[in-house]
């Protein structure tokens, strides 16, 4: 066995012959004040988690720009100094994402005066990926790191389940790497790529390949969020062989339902608006993919499942984010491999805070 592979068997035995805390059971037995930095959808998802578990919070803080005599469940938004100076040695729990460099360098200094942790909640759905999971899910977590193509591959998977099970962010700083890196050694494309871009936003993932490819056939770059769709038409807006299509994809075609905010946090939902939902075997009937881009918003399920005859049949390269769900480490492999068993395998997380920027790679 190699190295990594030795180190993730002993801390999955330890996991699950030898009661491994997890963030949560750790938090819920320590004497330490716990307080949040941020506030917002992710901050209300910590607390449901820390309510559940029992777990004391002692206040919240945010960047000196955001704080502006706030309250947030009813604790005053302090700075972090004055919350710091009240509390002495305390918790940190980071309630927010960022790839922002300025921003990693903060949360690295608060790191370094308190214990900080990046708890990881779900984007979408209820499932925890806590010890508890870990456990109900060993055989399958073991299967799908020894179909990993690459040791680069193996240190991702590895890092990202302790990362999960611990918050801790050190794992991810371990593990991440480019995106010139993904295209030169994972993706190697030709000049004549035909690119599904599933969750297109405002044209940044088609100005990325379009960095890092010398030619290509034909975009079709899909966004369902209308204000971020008129965004992406204006960037493309004469650039040839890239068509914009406003819908959502999904399993089924149809009116479907839709939380539309204008940002990347739209989705399908139970909002009381509605979007156009098209399958990729429908889009593929006009334009057959060589390489497929999801990142549709906890939707990758469903759109693999609409995408059943495409990839079976023409086995395109495909990037599939596996951060919005819980379940999305395990399912996303296992489905897609259920229509082509013969694809490799690759995971890659890129510079982010928590584990936002993770994606399984086919090819």
């Amino acid at each position: 066995m190699d190295f990594v592979y030795n180190k993730l068997v002993k801390k999955w035995h330890k996991v699950y012959n030898q009661g491994m805390k997890d963030l949560w059971n750790y938090l819920k037995d320590t004497n330490k004040p716990i307080v949040l930095y941020g506030m917002g959808n992710g901050a209300d998802k910590i607390i449901s988690v820390l309510n559940r578990y029992g777990i004391k919070l002692s206040g919240v803080f945010a960047s000196d720009g955001f704080v502006r005599k706030k309250t947030f469940h009813e604790f005053d938004v302090l700075p972090y100094s004055m919350l710091k100076r009240q509390l002495g040695d305390m918790i940190v729990l980071l309630c927010f994402g960022t790839a922002l460099p300025d921003v990693i360098d903060d949360i690295n200094k608060i790191a370094s005066e308190c214990e900080l942790y990046a708890p990881n909640v779900p984007v979408f759905g209820d499932t925890l990926f806590n010890i508890e999971y870990a456990r109900a899910h060993r055989a399958d977590l073991e299967f799908i790191y020894n179909r990993l193509a690459d040791d680069t591959s193996k240190k991702v998977f590895y890092n990202d389940v302790m990362y999960k099970l611990t918050g801790k962010i050190e794992y991810l700083f371990d593990c991440q790497t480019t995106v010139s890196e993904v295209y030169q050694n994972v993706l190697k494309f030709g000049c004549n790529e035909t690119y599904f871009d599933l969750g297109a936003y405002r044209g940044d993932t088609v100005e990325e390949f379009l960095s890092q490819v010398n030619g290509f056939n034909q975009i079709i770059a899909v966004e369902p969020d209308r204000k971020t769709y008129n965004k992406l038409c204006a960037y493309v807006d004469g650039k040839p062989n890239i068509k914009c299509v406003n819908a959502a994809v999904c399993d089924i075609c149809g009116n479907i339902s839709f939380d539309m905010h204008g940002s990347r946090g739209s989705s399908l939902g139970t909002g009381q608006g509605t979007v156009t939902a098209v399958t990729i075997d429908a889009l593929a009937e006009t334009h057959i993919p060589t390489y497929i881009k999801f990142d549709v918003e906890g939707a990758e399920y469903k759109s693999i499942m609409g995408g059943a005859k495409t990839i079976t049949n023409h086995r395109p390269k495909m990037q599939i984010a596996t951060y919005h769900r819980s379940e999305d480490l395990i399912q996303i492999p296992k489905t897609v491999l259920s229509m082509c068993d013969d694809y490799k395998i690759y995971l890659r997380h890129f510079p982010c805070l928590p584990d936002w920027d993770t994606s399984y790679f086919f090819v």
